[in-house]
């Protein structure tokens, strides 16, 4: 089964063309430029790089977050519209599962984290199998404090745009933690397309018009649209 995979839920954007678990094409991109600019595009150099159109592909995959709102919605979007044309069906994985599959070889428990900004995460903890990832908790957003607590002096292999903020702030409480490899550390697309195996041998797979985000909290102007009505209704 051939699945075009995206990855935009953080800083730095990828693409990847799969057939199983074999890699036929994979782009990577941690420029800066926003993620509108560069997707649609890594996406149509690839395909066109392997001779290939989207009628040619059999489903499409995504990190559907948590992360970035931002960069959630281009991803979201991107795939919809690519899935809609192609009449294909699509998987929305979760962001921090699919960082856990980029480090399928490796051993050990994996600490997946992004910066949510004010002091939180965006974290999932996985046992490193070589069948794959197993979760050990589910997709949350906590405080760095909350974290230090659960893992202790447990070792722990960093992976995720919050790595650094963590291994940074937490290194002395949790003398266990180390940073994954470099070319390691990022959300990649082959990651998303790994996880989305499980999603299309399941039958979880959906139509281009079902595909949400999932996000782990509000968007930060919802969360002061609610505050403003809060303190309006005296809250």
């Amino acid at each position: 089964m051939k699945i075009l995979s995206f990855e935009s839920s953080a800083v730095s954007a990828a693409v990847c063309l799969t057939e199983g678990a074999r890699v036929i094409a994979s782009s990577f991109q941690n420029c800066g430029l926003t993620h509108s600019r560069t997707l649609l595009p890594m996406a149509e150099h690839l395909l066109a790089g392997c001779g290939m159109a989207v009628r040619d592909l059999d489903g499409f995959a995504v990190a559907a977050g948590p992360g970035s709102f931002t960069g959630i919605r281009i991803g979201v979007a991107t795939v919809k519209g690519l899935a809609m044309a192609a009449d294909r069906p699509c998987a929305a994985v979760s962001t921090l599962e699919a960082m856990a599959w980029g480090l399928l070889g490796l051993e050990g428990e994996a600490c997946c984290v992004m910066d949510a900004r004010a002091g939180q995460v965006y974290n999932a903890r996985f046992r490193l199998t070589p069948e794959g990832p197993q979760r050990l908790c589910g997709d949350r957003a906590l405080k760095l404090g909350a974290l230090a607590e659960e893992i202790g002096a447990a070792a722990q292999i960093l992976v995720g745009d919050g790595a650094h903020l963590c291994y940074t702030k937490l290194k002395q409480e949790c003398p266990g933690l180390r940073m994954a490899p470099p070319h390691l550390l990022y959300p990649s697309g082959y990651g998303v397309a790994m996880a989305a195996q499980r999603v299309f041998a399941d039958g979880q797979a959906v139509g281009a018009d079902a595909l949400r985000e999932q996000y782990l909290r509000a968007p930060q102007a919802e969360r002061e649209r609610l505050c403003r009505l809060a303190q309006e209704n005296g809250g």
